[in-house]
C-alpha cells in the first residue's frame, strides 16, 4: 500500500497509551502505526512527511456542544458553519456536533433538514447533529426512531426557558422511554425554569437589570434540583442521560451520587466554568454582558470542584457550548434589560489549549485523561467511536500535532472566531496545536488555514447502546 502522508517521531497519545511511533495515512484513514515507517518501502513514496519530534500526536478534538448559525433573541449567532469550523480547526477540534432546533409544531425532520442546509456547503470539518425537541404533542416520538435509524442518535431537551424550549416532566419522561427502546441518548439542559422565571420577574420589578443579575437570578440550587430530577426521570425510564454544560458543585454532587449507584449518567462541563467566575460581571459599564450565558458563571470556589470532577471521572466530557454574539450590535440588545442579552459566548477555538493548560500542564490530570475528555469519551457516548476519537489502524486520520510547551496569550485580536471579543482575553495557555489534519488532509499548518468550505462530511452516528452497550 502506498501512503499519502507519514507523521514521524511523534509521541502518540490515546486515552490509554503513550508511545513514540510513526503514523502512516492513506485515503483519509490511518493505514499503519509503527517505527521507521518513513524509511520503509511504502513510506519512501509518501507524498508528505510531517516531523513531530518533540511533539504530541493526538486524535482530533470532538466538541459535542456548539451552536453555529443559530437564531436567538432576535439575532443569530455570529459564527456560521464555515467560520465556526475553521476556528475549531485552529484549536485542534476536527469534529463538531451541533443542534438542529425543532420549534413547536414542527416535525423533527424539518429541523434536521434546515440545519443540514446551513452546514453542507460551509463546514470545513466533519459534523453531526443532536435534535432539540421543544414539542412532543405530534408525531415527534415516532420520528425519534426514524432519525435514530438515519444516524441522528441524540436529542436535547430543556427544563429551562418556559414558553420557548421548556418541556414538562411528562413529555421528558416519554422521550426518555423512547430512547430507552431505540438506543439513543437524551442530552438535558437542567435548570428549574419555572422557579427561575419567578426570580427573574421579581428582579426586573425591583429595577435589577444589569448583566450580573443574569447570574444572580439563576441559583445553583435551581441547577442541582433539575439535574436530580432529570436523573430520576431517566432512572424510571431505564434510559441513559447526559447533562450538558454543568456549572456548579451542587449539580456535580447529583451526578456523582448517581454514578456511584451505577446509573448510566454522564455530564460535561465547559472551559468558561473552569476559568471564569461571577467576579467577571464586575467588569466596568456593560462589559459584564460578555459573560451572559446559561447556566451562568458561579462563585470561584466551584472551579476546583469541577477540575477535580474531571480528574475523578465524575465529569466525562469538556465541550464549549460555543454560541458567539458580538458585543457591539448583538449583546447590546440587552443594555437596559439583562433578559434581552443574547445568551452565549465564544469558545470553540480554545477548548483544547485551555483544558491541556489547566489540566495537564498544571498537574491536575494526565495527557491520556485529557485525550479521553476532549476526544475519546465524546466519540463513544455519541456513536462515533472508533471512527473518531482514537489513533488506531482504520480510524479516520483526524490528527493533531500538538506542542505541549508552546505558550499563547488568548486575544480577540488573534482568534479566528467571527466575534469582536474573547471571554478568555489575556489568559496565557501552555500547549497549542501546530498542525491539524482532517481525514488525512492538512487543514491547519501554523497560522495558515488550508481547508475549504464544504469539505466537512455529515457523520451518521451509531447509537449510544451500540457503542457503549
Amino acid at each position: 500500500m502506498a501512503f499519502d502522508t507519514i507523521i514521524r517521531n511523534g509521541s502518540v497519545v490515546t486515552a490509554t497509551d503513550t508511545y513514540t511511533a510513526d503514523i502512516a495515512i492513506a485515503n483519509g484513514k490511518i493505514a499503519a502505526i509503527g517505527t521507521e515507517l518513513a524509511s520503509s518501502g511504502a513510506g519512501q513514496n509518501a507524498a508528505k512527511i510531517l516531523d513531530a519530534s518533540g511533539k504530541l500526536v493526538l486524535p482530533g478534538g470532538i466538541d459535542v456542544h456548539t451552536h453555529l448559525d443559530m437564531p436567538f433573541g432576535g439575532t443569530t449567532s455570529a459564527d456560521d458553519f464555515e467560520t465556526g469550523t475553521r476556528a475549531a480547526a485552529f484549536g485542534g477540534t476536527t469534529t463538531l456536533i451541533d443542534f438542529a432546533i425543532q420549534y413547536k409544531g414542527q416535525p423533527l425532520r424539518q429541523a434536521f433538514d434546515t440545519w443540514m442546509s446551513k452546514a453542507t456547503s460551509k463546514a470545513t470539518c466533519d459534523y453531526a447533529f443532536h435534535c432539540i425537541m421543544t414539542d412532543v404533542s405530534g408525531g415527534q416520538l415516532a420520528e425519534m426512531n426514524d432519525l435514530v435509524r438515519e444516524g441522528v442518535t441524540s436529542f436535547k431537551l430543556f427544563m429551562a426557558y418556559p414558553g420557548v424550549f421548556m418541556l414538562d416532566d411528562g413529555s421528558i419522561f416519554k422521550a426518555l422511554q423512547t430512547t430507552a427502546k431505540n438506543g439513543g441518548l437524551v442530552c438535558m439542559h437542567a435548570e428549574n425554569g419555572s422557579a427561575i422565571d419567578v426570580i427573574v420577574q421579581q428582579a426586573l420589578a425591583e429595577g435589577k437589570k444589569a448583566p450580573k443579575y443574569h447570574a444572580l437570578t439563576r441559583p445553583t440550587t435551581a441547577e442541582a434540583e433539575a439535574v436530580g430530577r432529570a436523573i430520576a426521570l431517566a432512572e424510571m425510564a431505564g434510559a441513559p442521560i447526559y447533562i450538558v454544560h454543568l456549572s456548579c458543585n451542587d449539580a456535580l454532587e447529583k451526578v456523582r451520587e448517581a454514578r456511584d449507584r451505577g446509573l448510566p449518567v454522564y455530564a460535561e462541563t465547559c472551559p468558561q466554568y473552569l476559568y471564569l467566575s461571577i467576579e467577571n460581571f464586575d467588569a466596568p459599564g456593560f462589559e459584564g454582558a460578555k459573560y451572559v450565558f446559561t447556566p451562568p458563571l458561579r462563585e470561584k470556589w466551584h472551579q476546583e470542584k469541577l477540575w477535580n470532577g474531571l480528574n475523578r471521572d465524575h465529569l466525562q466530557v469538556v465541550s464549549t457550548d460555543h454560541c458567539p454574539f458580538c458585543f457591539k450590535e448583538q449583546k447590546e440588545l440587552g443594555r437596559d434589560d439583562f433578559t434581552k442579552i443574547p445568551n452565549g459566548g465564544p469558545g470553540i477555538e480554545h477548548r483544547m489549549s485551555l483544558i491541556y493548560s489547566g489540566g495537564v500542564a498544571k498537574g491536575r490530570f494526565t495527557t491520556n485523561r485529557f485525550v479521553e475528555l476532549v476526544s475519546t469519551t465524546p466519540a463513544k457516548l455519541f456513536g462515533l467511536y472508533p471512527r473518531k476519537g482514537t489513533i488506531a489502524v482504520g480510524s479516520d486520520a483526524d490528527l493533531v500535532i500538538f506542542d505541549p510547551r508552546r505558550k499563547h496569550k488568548i486575544s480577540a485580536k488573534t482568534h479566528h472566531m467571527r466575534v469582536d471579543y474573547s471571554m478568555f482575553e489575556g489568559i496565557e495557555v501552555t500547549g497549542m496545536p501546530d498542525v491539524v489534519l482532517s481525514r488525512g488532509r492538512v487543514v491547519v499548518d501554523g497560522d495558515k488555514f488550508l481547508g475549504r468550505a464544504g469539505q466537512g462530511e455529515f457523520l451518521r452516528r451509531a447509537t449510544y447502546a451500540q457503542v457503549n452497550g
